[in-house]
């Protein structure tokens, strides 16, 4: 069902365009938030990006394929699934933003460049024990790229969870079997990166048995599998094995 849904999509033409999200100048274009009217609306956490975060055409790491890839992911949603979603427009929120209470799932990337205030951390604390659901993606290892690695983003949820204990998340958990069955994380397909993917989590008072709090995909980038959709640059069998990610992650974030 997700390939014959990947595939109309690509014949009909994803929304955006492949640079959408940069103006004529150059200059990167933040689309005003769309208003609550009760559908599912992707958010995308923005930050302070550290010195060497500007390498991709000079926009901060925290836009890198805004707003296409979650465009994209939540067609993809509304083909496969009755969850509605606003396709059309993606939110973008500061960490330590009010607003950030009105969604159940957010999504970071690039994180090895996020920079985060004593404020940011006790906002995503709070937004965490409520309930909320992390979703971490596309940081690599050291030197890749520039990538400062694991290091900075380990140090800035130890940050917000003092504590907190980073798993290595096995494919039996329930997370990988909530909608689409994935059956191997060993052999997921990379886009550009070397050596395995790491897939890592974040559990409730650092009890595996209780709720997931936030999910890692590290030394990997499964959202540019979303962004490129139907642009003929990777394979439908890659990246339907992404979308089965990307919705895995969402169903899960809204049911627990």
């Amino acid at each position: 069902m997700l390939s014959i849904a990947v595939a109309a999509l690509a014949q009909r033409g994803f929304g955006g365009q492949y640079f959408g999200n940069v103006d004529r100048r150059g200059r990167l274009r933040v689309e005003p938030n769309a208003r609550y009217d009760g559908r599912f609306t992707f958010v995308r956490l923005n930050y302070e990006t550290a010195p060497g975060g500007y390498w991709y055409r000079n926009l901060p790491s925290w836009a890198h394929g805004y707003p296409l890839a979650e465009q994209n992911l939540m067609k993809i949603m509304n083909e496969v699934s009755f969850l509605g979603a606003n396709d059309e427009q993606i939110n973008s929120v500061a960490l330590d933003d009010p607003e950030l209470f009105k969604y159940p799932v957010a999504y970071i990337i690039e994180a090895s460049w996020w920079t985060l205030t004593d404020r940011e951390a006790a906002a995503l604390r709070e937004y965490l024990r409520k309930g909320g659901f992390l979703i971490v993606d596309d940081f690599k290892d050291l030197g890749d790229f520039g990538s400062p690695g694991w290091g900075p983003f380990e140090a800035n949820m130890k940050r917000v969870l003092p504590g907190a204990r980073f798993v290595d998340m096995p494919v039996a958990h329930p997370i990988f079997h909530c909608f689409f069955e994935i059956e191997s994380l060993s052999n997921f397909p990379q886009a550009y990166n070397a050596g395995p993917p790491i897939f890592r989590g974040i559990y409730e008072n650092n009890d595996p048995s209780s709720r997931l709090e936030v999910i890692v995909n590290f030394n990997t980038d499964i959202s540019q599998y979303w962004e490129w959709s139907g642009r003929g640059f990777r394979p439908f069998t890659d990246t339907n094995e992404a979308y089965k990610l990307g919705v895995n992650y969402i169903i899960y974030g809204l049911t627990h």
